[in-house]
């Protein structure tokens, strides 16, 4: 029988920094013969606050089963994010997931996470200190989350543009000034 190289393999616990946050939870009810049976389901968000966060959704019959698989979710789904100068966002950029749109707005220090309720645990947990954000379209957490997480996926940092394009930073941090830069 073959076994799974990477079932046996211990994973480095680098992962005891993280921060997670509980952002809602959801009674949700199975109507049986007997009457009704209740479960939860609850929506966790995991970062180190230095650029990496994730997300997660648990569902159990009891609650702290229910934060326990969503926190092993996220953990699970954590991507890193681009942060300028490790606190804000290097653009302006917009998210959408189903009727969640979401505008997330660069800012300058001392600012503060101006940030609705599922939008500020995300940033708190990516570690993000000057950010302004908007939700538009929904209040559902589980959407205005998703959408978050779709704008930061599709942010850039310049490095990044810079070697996409096979140019220098300098050429392209220049053109986002609203400098000219040769081309």
């Amino acid at each position: 029988m073959a076994r799974n190289p990477r079932r046996g393999r211990e994973q480095p616990e680098e992962r005891s920094d993280l921060v997670d946050r509980l952002v809602s939870i959801n009674r949700v009810a199975k109507v049986v013969k007997g009457g009704r049976r209740f479960g939860f389901a609850a929506l966790v968000v995991v970062g180190d606050q230095k650029g990496r966060v994730g997300y997660g959704v648990g569902k159990a019959r009891e609650v702290p089963e229910a934060i326990r698989k969503g926190t092993e979710k996220a953990k699970r789904s954590i991507v890193r994010v681009p942060l300028r100068e490790g606190r804000a966002l290097h653009h302006d950029v917009q998210g959408r997931y189903g009727a969640g749109r979401v505008v997330l707005r660069t800012a300058p220090p001392g600012t503060g996470i101006i940030a609705g309720g599922p939008m500020r645990a995300v940033f708190e947990s990516l570690g993000v200190q000057d950010v302004v954000a908007k939700s538009l379209g929904t209040q559902n957490p589980y959407n205005m989350v998703k959408a978050t997480f779709q704008a930061l996926t599709s942010m850039e940092s310049p490095r990044n543009v810079a070697a996409r394009r096979g140019r220098k930073v300098s050429e392209v941090w220049s053109q986002r000034d609203g400098g000219q830069a040769e081309g």
